[in-house]
C-alpha cells in the first residue's frame, strides 16, 4: 500500500503558518500529521513546487511529474488535523480495504483506492482530487477534521493535546510525580510547581527546566527545549524541539528552534520556526469588549467563533523590545516588528508603523540573518534553505504591495 500526503488548492488559506512548510509539518497538539501518518507506512508527499528541494533535503519522498502510483493507496489530506482519533480512522479505511473516500466540508479529507486513476499525475495535487471525486467513491463513516484557516489551529490544539499527551504516554516516559511524565536525560530545576488535573504534562528528551517554573497541563515539552527559570506554560501549550522559553505562555503553538526566552505574555497563538520574541514582546488574546475575534486573511473577514484568539508569526519573524501585538494579528515570514503591532504584518517587511515607519527587508538581509542564526544552533545552512526565502520574497510580494509601496531602506530607529 502507498500513503501520499497531498496539499490541496486551500493550503495558501493556511498562511503565514504554510509559508516556509507544508500543511503536514504543522505542530498541533504535540504532533505534527506527518509524525502520525508515517506510523501507518511509507509516505511520499504532494507538496508547492517552492517546497520540493525543502523536503526532498529534509528526508521527504516527494513525487515527481514522471511517477506514477499503483494501488492500493491511502490518499490523505496534508491540512488534516493531527490527532491519536484521526490515525485510528485512517486505520479502519485500510482494514477495510473498500474504495471509499471521507470529506470535511467540501474538501477530500482521506480516500482508499484499490487502483491509481488512469488520468491522474502523481505531482498533481489538484489532478489528485479530481481524479478521487470523478471516481464517485462511497462514503467513508469517519470523522476526519481540517485546517481551514490558522485560528483553527489552535482550537484544535485545545481540543486534542490531552487525548494526544496520554497516546504519547506509550512511548516509554516515566512518571516524575502525580501527572508529570519525563524521558531520558530531562534537568529539571529547583521549586518546579506542577498542576495537572486537567491533563498531563510531558517533558521530552533532553529537556530542561530551570528553577521556580509553573507548569500547568496539558502541556507537552520537546525534544532539547528549555524553559529558563521562573517559565510559566499553562491551560494548553506545546513547545517545539530546541525552543528557549521565557515568561508565560498560555494554551499557545512554539514550533522548534524559536525562542522566547524573556518575560512577555504569549497566549493562544502560534509562533513559528526560528522566530525569536524580544523582551518584553507580548499579545492580547482578548478583545475588551469580551466578542469573538473576526479575522483578517488577505482582506478577506472569517468570524472565528472564538473569544480567545491571538497572534500568528510566520517562520523567521522577530520582535524587538517591548513589542505589543494586538488581538488576532498575523506577522508575516522574515519580518520584523516593533512597537504596536495593530495591523497584520506583510512578509518581509520592518513594520514600526506606531512610529511612522514601514519599509521592506530584502531578501539579501534575510539570507544573511538566516546564515547567523543556523551557526548559532549548529546548524549548516544549504542551498535549499537560501532558495527557500528567495521563493518567499517573491511569494510575499502582493502581500506589501497591498500594504502599499514600501521604500527599501532600512528604518532610522
Amino acid at each position: 500500500m502507498q500513503i501520499v500526503l497531498f496539499e490541496d488548492d486551500r493550503v495558501d488559506q493556511l498562511a503565514p503558518l504554510t509559508m516556509g512548510r507544508p500543511a503536514y509539518a504543522i505542530g498541533c497538539a504535540s504532533y505534527r500529521l506527518i509524525d502520525l501518518v508515517e506510523s501507518l507506512g511509507p509516505v511520499r508527499c504532494i507538496v508547492r513546487d517552492y517546497l520540493r528541494a525543502l523536503e526532498t533535503a529534509n528526508g521527504r519522498t516527494v513525487f515527481n511529474s514522471e511517477e506514477s502510483l499503483a494501488g492500493p493507496i491511502l490518499a490523505v489530506n496534508a491540512r488534516l488535523v493531527p490527532t491519536v482519533v484521526m490515525i485510528e480512522q485512517l486505520r479502519k479505511l485500510i482494514d477495510a480495504d473498500r474504495p471509499a473516500v471521507a470529506l470535511a466540508g467540501e474538501s477530500v479529507a482521506a480516500a482508499y483506492l484499490k487502483a491509481s486513476p488512469e488520468w491522474f499525475s502523481a505531482g498533481n495535487a489538484d489532478a489528485l482530487t479530481s481524479a478521487i471525486r470523478r471516481l464517485e467513491l462511497p462514503m467513508a463513516a469517519a470523522d476526519l477534521r481540517l485546517f481551514e484557516f490558522p485560528h483553527d489551529v489552535i482550537r484544535e490544539q485545545e481540543r486534542s493535546l490531552r487525548d494526544n499527551l496520554e497516546f504519547r504516554l506509550r512511548d516509554g516516559y516515566r512518571q516524575q510525580s502525580d501527572g508529570l511524565f519525563v524521558a531520558d536525560g530531562v534537568t529539571i530545576g529547583s521549586h518546579l510547581v506542577t498542576d495537572t488535573k486537567a491533563g498531563p504534562i510531558l517533558l521530552d528528551a533532553g529537556s530542561s527546566l530551570g528553577p521556580f517554573c509553573y507548569l500547568s497541563g496539558p502541556a507537552y515539552v520537546g525534544p532539547g527545549a528549555r524553559l529558563i527559570e521562573m517559565a510559566v506554560l499553562k491551560d494548553g501549550v506545546s513547545i517545539g524541539a530546541r525552543a528557549k522559553i521565557g515568561g508565560e505562555i498560555e494554551a499557545s503553538i512554539v514550533e522548534p528552534l524559536s525562542n522566547k526566552q524573556h518575560h512577555g505574555f504569549l497566549g493562544h497563538s502560534y509562533v513559528g520556526s526560528w522566530v525569536n520574541l524580544g523582551a518584553g514582546t507580548s499579545n492580547s488574546d482578548l478583545k475588551n469588549t469580551y466578542g469573538s475575534v473576526t479575522m483578517d486573511y488577505g482582506g478577506r473577514r472569517v468570524p472565528s467563533g472564538m473569544q480567545l484568539v491571538g497572534c500568528f508569526i510566520g517562520d523567521y519573524a522577530k520582535t524587538a523590545v517591548n513589542t505589543g501585538i494586538f488581538t488576532g494579528k498575523a506577522i508575516g515570514v522574515c519580518s520584523m516588528a516593533y512597537g504596536f503591532v495593530t495591523t497584520n504584518v506583510p512578509g518581509f517587511t520592518n513594520y514600526a508603523r506606531s512610529l511612522g515607519q514601514v519599509t521592506e527587508i530584502g531578501v539579501d538581509v534575510a539570507v544573511a540573518t538566516q546564515a547567523r542564526m543556523f551557526a548559532r544552533r549548529g546548524i549548516e545552512q544549504r542551498a535549499c534553505d537560501v532558495e527557500l526565502l528567495r521563493s518567499l520574497f517573491e511569494l510575499t510580494r502582493a502581500e506589501r504591495d497591498n500594504f502599499g509601496p514600501l521604500p527599501p531602506e532600512p528604518l532610522s530607529l
